[in-house]
């Protein structure tokens, strides 16, 4: 099965109250996953990272061999290809957590892509913030 894993993170405030926001679709681009979850307070980059976990953990229970993982943080994207060093304790565990996720897919790959682009994601993220703050603040 080959997946396109959209992910993406947010908070109200770095650091403040975060989401994170998961759609995995098929080749057919059917929409087979949508995660939209309150995490607490966090910062932006620990969000995002929170929101590729979750993607790739929702791509495993999938028994996906094949997948993009499609994020809109140039960070975490380089990161995770071992371009930009991981300089933020408080990141580290998260990217080790990564890390050993993507080694469990045959074929996976991270993509950096723009805001818009990963607009599914994002919109969940939002609306799990929006829905733990119980108001329609803009975010």
């Amino acid at each position: 099965m080959r997946l396109r894993i959209y992910a993406d993170g947010a908070c109200w405030g770095n650091p403040g109250p975060a989401a994170l926001g998961v759609v995995v679709k098929d080749e057919q681009q059917r929409e087979l996953v949508r995660i939209s979850q309150y995490i607490g307070h966090s910062t932006n980059n620990r969000a995002e990272y929170q929101a590729a976990i979750a993607a790739l953990r929702a791509a495993a229970r999938l028994e996906a061999d094949e997948a993009i993982l499609y994020l809109d943080s140039e960070l975490i994207v380089k990161q995770l290809a071992g371009t930009y060093k991981v300089k933020s304790s408080s990141l580290f565990p998260l990217y080790n957590e990564a890390v050993d996720l993507l080694k469990g897919f045959a074929h996976l790959s991270v993509a950096h892509i723009t805001h818009r682009e990963n607009a599914g994601a994002h919109a969940l993220a939002k609306a799990a913030l929006k829905k733990s703050l119980g108001q329609k603040t803009q975010i």
